[in-house]
């Protein structure tokens, strides 16, 4: 039987084309994604080894600059930890945000991986955490030194002025040196800026203290001995912990944050796979067909049924193994492209090896031969039970529409579980709801892909009319052609549903999202302009002074981060705001009270906020500040949330007193005239021209918190495609081998009239009319799905509405029809150049 399996694979090698390649595909796909994890991996592993090699405790305090009350590591401390037995050198350092302005006076890098820190030269005049291959390291506070790929992206040479921003304003260095290193914000497509020590500390900290300390150990002097020895002279609230400690630490949160990647990555494989199964059994549904007569003649000269079943199986098997050989060198292929993605888009991938991993391997052809067995198995099972006598004499014939009842039945009853279950979800809401109704979608995406067959004839039916009016005999005939065997339409019309109705599904609650997101920023914002740090840390106090003697500010306003105590633990943001001003920059409804009483030192409350704390316009409340002082604030007005503030609302003359250094999130601007580019060029001109402070029009902030919802929907597109690409070739196959059954039919054809142009409209017209189909059903049950997972979110995205994408839903129609055109091609030639007297005796 193993024999007759490889015969069989090897007489019907283009027919198992198509399978091949769909099995190859979703091979590839979960073969690059283990091997691309692992690499990356393993990278990041060797890379967190090498960096702590020389480290043998590293001490980490948590204070920061204007607060006095964390205790940093003094110079005295660094001293006596450089005295204790088998130290062989302890270094300080001090970090924050530092961008560096390219020549455009644009910042390099990305905001949140702009780091600063300090060269700490050791007792030979070098810092062995940096390798230098340009100048030296600054000495001198009016010095600097860049690491190589920001030296190079700003075309900077070892004496020349580079302008840089910390979170005060822009100040020029002169260039001393350019070094390479292995820092993490580096590697993920930062800066680093080295200063001298002693600017770091009165950038970043305070005159004479660190932040840190990493200590590294004479020879033969244990890691655990210094450890046990430095923990007694660090200040309370300082960590020490060894290097190879921090080293795990980190492999550990790198293989964390890759094991989310690689499920998603893998998630979206199995979609593909999953697509991949109706194709093969699909292929092998109509091979068998082929090869009935065949069949019934081994079980005639004493195969068994089960030998028969076997046979298929193993046949299966062999497809699956050959595929999984080459996808599984495709994944590796894969692997190896995406790593160069990354370093061509600016992620830099530490140095290393690919790694091929055993479960990668394993995996791979697991996937691929289990998929394969799996998808043939029904086929398999439902030839093993042809009996020979009927099988030799043609009797058996194609399912009927009766022979479904019993499916059906099942499809219709699971198709209304998971549609209830679905409604049930998306009326419950929450995180409760939203899994209800993927359990939902996962029995209704079933039932559908049952009940296919049976929708495909009343579905189809409803354009055989337009299409015998448009096209005449070919298109009359293309119409019956699509519905005379439900089942195989049916496997064929599935693949394209499923992935349509994830993209679908995705398009509307994106875009649903996206106007949400819109409206609110439109509903809620008054101001021309927002002013904030590209790091995502607070704005120094001196940029809000300059913002409001700008030419043009004719109101400003910051939402400065405030945390008050009310009760005994029961903790509330404020923004800090300025009375007057926070009117003309946000769009607030007050509910009662007055918003002018803010100038009083009065707070406004948004109305929910009140209503769970039974506030009212004129209570007293008493509130604690982060100082630990206590005041009583009256609420001198409630307003309408906005969700650009804080739920309270307090003058920053109120929070002045207890905070040293104010947490300024944004600074809203309301400008004379509005936004005009004389506007912009005053408030940039007011910043210094900070590279380091970005400035947005109300477009800009609607693009700042809508487009991670375009960049994510790109992102399920592009991955979703492997699966659309699979259902493609399904429909490809379904008429390859359809024209291969109907070679009689159509000489027949051909010899009554029907000329080669007609043939292929025919064929073309078929595959368009499956492909649409499917596209229907799809489009239909993602825009259920989509509305379902939206009115679950609803409740938390103030100014929610359903919005259908027409627009997107009509190009994935077009596109649906277009693969159809696209795949008909090879069969529709293929029947149209059929010789008429050949097809004709053929059996």
């Amino acid at each position: 039987m193993f024999r007759t399996a490889v015969r069989n694979v090897l007489a019907h090698k283009a027919r198992l084309l198509m399978t091949v390649l769909a099995v190859m595909l979703g091979v590839a796909f979960v073969s690059g994604t283990l091997v691309f994890t692992d690499t990356l991996g393993n990278a990041f592993r060797n890379q967190s080894a090498k960096s702590y090699d020389d480290v043998a405790v590293a001490v980490t305090t948590y204070a920061e600059r204007g607060d006095e009350e964390t205790a940093a590591v003094d110079e005295a401390t660094l001293k006596k930890i450089k005295a204790l037995d088998g130290v062989a050198e302890a270094t300080g350092r001090v970090s924050g945000f530092a961008g560096v302005a390219d020549t455009h006076g644009k910042l390099i890098g990305d905001g949140w991986s702009n780091t600063g820190s300090n060269f700490a030269p050791g007792s030979g005049g070098k810092d062995a955490q940096y390798t230098f291959t340009e100048g030296t390291g600054p000495v001198e506070a009016g010095q600097i030194a860049l690491d190589r790929s920001t030296a190079d992206k700003g075309e900077y040479r070892v004496g020349e002025k580079v302008r840089v921003a910390t979170n005060g304003p822009v100040k020029e260095y002169t260039l001393a040196g350019v070094f390479t290193t292995e820092d993490g914000a580096v590697n993920a497509g930062g800066s680093l800026v080295l200063f001298d020590t002693e600017v770091a500390q009165q950038l970043y900290l305070r005159p004479g203290e660190f932040k840190d300390v990493t200590v590294t150990a004479a020879p033969g002097a244990s890691d655990q001995k210094l450890l046990a020895a430095v923990k007694p002279l660090l200040p309370e609230n300082a960590e020490a912990k060894t290097g190879a400690a921090l080293a795990d630490e980190e492999a550990e949160m790198t293989e964390s944050g890759l094991k989310s990647l690689n499920s998603m990555l893998l998630a979206f494989a199995g979609i593909a796979l999953f697509v991949g199964v109706f194709l093969i059994a699909n292929t092998f549904t109509m091979l068998i067909a082929q090869r009935t007569k065949e069949l019934a003649l081994m079980r005639a000269v004493g195969a068994s049924r089960r030998q028969v079943k076997r046979a298929i199986l193993l046949e299966a098997g062999v497809v699956g193994v050959i595929a999984s050989v080459i996808g599984f060198a495709l994944g590796v292929g894969l692997a190896t492209a995406l790593r160069s993605a990354m370093g061509m888009f600016g992620g830099k991938i530490p140095a290393g090896p690919l790694v091929v991993s055993p479960t990668a391997v394993v995996a791979a052809f697991a996937v691929g031969v289990l998929i394969t067995v799996f998808a043939a198995w029904l086929p398999a099972r439902r030839a093993a039970k042809i009996p020979p006598v009927a099988a030799m004499s043609s009797v058996h014939a194609v399912a009927t529409t009766k022979s479904l009842v019993v499916r059906n039945s099942f499809g219709g009853v699971i198709t209304l579980a998971g549609s209830a279950l679905i409604v049930a979800g998306a009326a419950q809401g929450d995180e409760n709801g939203r899994w209800l109704i993927g359990g939902g979608a996962f029995l209704a995406l079933i039932g559908v892909i049952v009940l296919i067959p049976l929708l495909s004839r009343p579905v189809i039916a409803l354009v055989r009319p337009l299409l015998r009016r448009l096209f005449g005999v070919s298109g009359k005939l293309a119409a019956q052609n699509a519905v005379r065997n439900p089942r195989r339409t049916g496997a064929t019309a599935s693949a394209l549903a499923i992935g349509l109705t994830l993209v679908t599904g995705i398009s509307v609650l994106g875009v649903t999202l996206g106007q949400a997101i819109d409206k609110m920023t439109t509903d809620n914002i008054r101001a021309d302009y927002m002013v904030s740090m590209a790091s995502g840390g607070p704005l120094d106090e001196t940029a809000l002074s300059a913002l409001r003697k700008a030419d043009g500010v004719e109101a400003a306003s910051p939402q400065r981060a405030v945390w008050l105590t009310v009760g005994e633990d029961d903790s509330v943001s404020a923004s800090g705001v300025t009375p007057g001003d926070v009117e003309k920059v946000f769009d607030l409804k007050t509910v009662s009270g007055s918003l002018a009483s803010l100038k009083d030192g009065e707070i406004a409350v948004d109305r929910k906020t009140a209503k769970s704390h039974g506030w009212k316009t004129g209570d007293s409340v008493p509130v604690k500040f982060q100082d630990e002082k206590k005041e009583t604030l009256k609420v001198g007005a409630l307003y309408e949330g906005n969700e650009f503030l804080s739920p309270v609302l307090i003058s920053e003359d109120v929070v002045d007193p207890h905070e040293t250094l104010a947490d300024i999130r944004e600074v809203w601007l309301t400008m004379d005239g509005g936004q005009t580019d004389a506007n912009e060029k005053a408030v940039i001109d007011a910043l210094g021209d900070n590279p380091a402070m970005s400035v947005m029009d109300r477009q800009g902030i609607r693009d700042m918190f809508g487009g991670f919802i375009n960049t994510a929907l790109n992102i399920m597109y592009a991955l979703l495609a492997m699966a659309l690409i699979i259902a493609v070739l399904g429909v490809v196959n379904t008429l390859a081998m359809s024209v291969f059954e109907r070679q009689q039919e159509i000489g027949m054809l051909r010899a009554i009239g029907l000329d080669r142009r007609k043939v292929k409209r025919m064929i073309r017209l078929e595959a368009v009319v499956i492909s649409l189909f499917g596209a229907v059903v799809g489009v239909a049950l993602g825009t259920f799905l989509g509305w379902a997972i939206g009115k679950s979110l609803s409740a938390s995205i103030p100014g929610y509405a359903l919005v259908i994408p027409w627009d997107r839903l009509g190009i994935f129609l077009l596109l649906a029809g277009l693969v159809g055109v696209l795949a008909s091609l090879w069969p529709a030639r293929s029947g149209a150049k059929l010789n008429m007297l050949t097809a004709i005796k053929t059996e």
